[in-house]
């Protein structure tokens, strides 16, 4: 979070965390087609021939708070192919809030697991451990054959009790829902430390 206070403006950025193909980019891609464009900056994204992010999706979306303090969401999504560890480091270094993105693919189960535990590491490496910043999380591809129980996601990715959410991205479910958590815990955060 960067806040300056002569232009009354509070950065805060927002990580979409997850494994390969769970649906982060979907995410941020239908957040940036329903907004209205004056709230929000232009979507860039680095895809590969395969349609994965290879680096970041960044959409800047701004609100105004109390006391005329502008708020800018940049919201990123990581690759989430096993080989871009570093690229995912550095795009979390600075995070405000963590969206975590599980498939609920029963195939995709071990790689859940093994990202969740690779951001608990990487978070405590840069001196966050993951109970102190604000994380949601979005169980999605609910719509896939014998989708994962939601007990079992749960007892596998949710060990801070954090909230959670079903979804649908590619069907616009849950993915409104998982933002305005994440903005919420987000600015409940900021506004303990935000100047008067």
């Amino acid at each position: 979070m960067f806040i300056d206070t002569k232009k009354k403006e509070i950065n805060v950025k927002i990580v979409y965390y997850g494994p390969a193909l769970s649906g982060k980019t979907t995410n941020l891609k239908v957040i940036y087609a329903k907004l209205n464009p004056k709230f929000r900056g232009e979507l860039v994204t680095v895809d590969t021939k395969g349609e994965r992010t290879l680096y970041f999706d960044f959409l800047p979306v701004e609100i105004t708070l109390a006391g005329g303090f502008k708020v800018k969401f940049h919201i990123y999504t990581v690759p989430g192919q096993v080989f871009y560890r570093a690229s995912r480091k550095l795009v979390l270094k600075g995070a405000d809030g963590i969206v975590f993105v599980a498939d609920s693919s029963p195939e995709r189960r071990e790689a859940n697991i093994q990202i969740m535990q690779e951001l608990s590491e990487t978070l405590e490496e840069q001196g966050t451990p993951i109970g102190t910043i604000p994380i949601v999380l979005q169980y999605n591809k609910r719509d896939v054959p014998n989708a994962l129980d939601v007990e079992t996601l749960q007892a596998d990715l949710n060990h801070l009790n954090a909230p959670y959410f079903l979804a649908v991205a590619s069907q616009e479910k849950g993915v409104f829902e998982t933002l305005d958590a994440i903005v919420k815990l987000v600015i409940k955060k900021l506004t303990s430390k935000a100047p008067v």
